[in-house]
């Protein structure tokens, strides 16, 4: 079990480094740089699985979860696509 001290720090990191990442992804893709840009957002992608994981915990909001684990995969397969 996580100490409350980690589990805020994570948050604290979660709320930086998850609109940087996928902003920085979206920004490489349109500067076609398509490669780059599934990296980036497959950075952020624990940060997502992590909010809308506490997003369905608090709120019940299934759908951001479900949309976030298939985005996940989908990331996950253009990584392969390019990389592989």
């Amino acid at each position: 079990m996580k100490s409350k001290q980690s589990k805020k720090i994570f948050n604290i990191l979660s709320q930086f480094l998850l609109p940087a990442f996928t902003l920085g992804g979206q920004l490489a893709i349109a500067l076609k740089v398509p490669q780059l840009g599934l990296v980036l957002n497959l950075l952020a992608q624990p940060f997502w699985l992590y909010s809308s994981w506490q997003a369905f915990k608090q709120a019940g909001q299934v759908g951001m979860l479900v949309n976030t684990i298939v985005f996940t995969i989908i990331t996950a397969f253009g990584i392969v696509n390019y990389w592989l």
